[in-house]
């Protein structure tokens, strides 16, 4: 049996795109969650463009499997998407320290990386009277129109069919028909699911458009299957507590703080093919902007994504190489 009969290229994650990167991370969790044999790797088609991901397993299957057995996966994984009844993410910080606590002893390890990528105990601030704890850069929602970070969360990767054309006319869509358009095909993002808000086609600045954005008949729809394999791979992006400026600040892994407040996160390109476990760890490497440690690590570039405001709503940008 070949490497190339157990391989199989992942045509709808591009490489400059947020969300596709924390799919990318969800998959390969769901992938190991439901059959942890199959030793999901991934590595990138440096030499094979339009650059994409290319998914390596210890075994032959097809694309059927593969996402029979994503859906599996992430379903597990939804279930342990419980916030009930919070809603602020802001005010999480002692459910957080239960849940940790409480996943801790039981020895789950899904639970314990989910809530610790959201918020820190020891990274808080005093507020209107209220210790106010301070949220993962990732979550851009805080009640803007009624949209809460958490609520979508817990809701979003436990539905599992998308919905998908019109109130008049709607498209029938299985979960595994959803997740293969993500995975392996260019997104047409035909849905009108909530999302986190983490794909750069969501930003709906005006500047350069000949259309209201906003506008229901030409506003940006979303990639279902993409923003449920995000919403676990989140759980990989542990936030730690950071002292700046004298106060206990917020980092969450691949992220950067700007001196002005500003946040961007970053990714590696890597060559050869990798777990999710090395993944996390050259997302920590300290060394990735010397070109030396890259080489030697295999990592031919980084992406890197800046956070941004639009109005009152926040979004991310399209990666730029570095």
């Amino acid at each position: 049996m070949s490497a190339a009969e157990r391989q199989y290229r992942l045509d709808g994650l591009v490489p400059d795109n947020l969300l596709a990167f924390l799919a990318l991370l969800g998959l390969l969790r769901s992938l190991e969650e439901v059959d942890p044999s199959w030793q999901p790797r991934v590595a990138w088609t440096v030499d094979a463009p339009p650059m994409r991901p290319l998914l390596t397993l210890a075994r032959t299957t097809g694309r059927d499997e593969i996402v029979a057995a994503a859906a599996a996966g992430l379903n597990r994984l939804a279930e342990r998407h419980d916030f009930a009844p919070h809603k602020n993410l802001r005010l999480l910080r002692e459910a957080a320290t239960e849940r940790l606590r409480d996943a801790a002893s039981t020895g789950d390890r899904y639970t314990a990386d989910l809530w610790a990528a959201l918020v820190s105990d020891a990274a808080v601030r005093e507020r209107n009277k209220t210790t106010e704890a301070e949220p993962t850069p990732f979550c851009l929602m805080f009640g803007q129109g009624h949209q809460y970070f958490l609520d979508r969360l817990g809701a979003v990767p436990r539905q599992r069919m998308p919905d998908r054309g019109s109130r008049r006319s709607p498209l029938s869509v299985s979960e595994t028909e959803c997740l293969r358009d993500a995975l392996f095909t260019t997104w047409a993002r035909p849905d009108a699911n909530p999302s986190f808000r983490w794909d750069p086609h969501e930003d709906v600045r005006y500047a350069h458009r000949a259309t209201d954005p906003t506008d229901p008949r030409t506003k940006q729809r979303t990639e279902h299957g993409a923003n449920r394999l995000a919403a676990v791979g989140l759980a990989v992006l542990t936030v730690v507590p950071r002292r700046r400026a004298g106060e206990p600040r917020l980092e969450v892994l691949g992220g950067d703080r700007g001196a002005d407040g500003s946040f961007s996160f970053s990714w590696p390109i890597w060559r050869d093919q990798i777990s999710l476990a090395a993944i996390r760890a050259l997302l920590g490497h300290p060394g990735l902007d010397d070109p030396a440690t890259r080489a030697a690590l295999g990592v031919v570039d980084r992406r890197r994504t800046r956070r941004i405001s639009t109005g009152k709503f926040m979004n991310f940008t399209p990666a730029e190489a570095r």
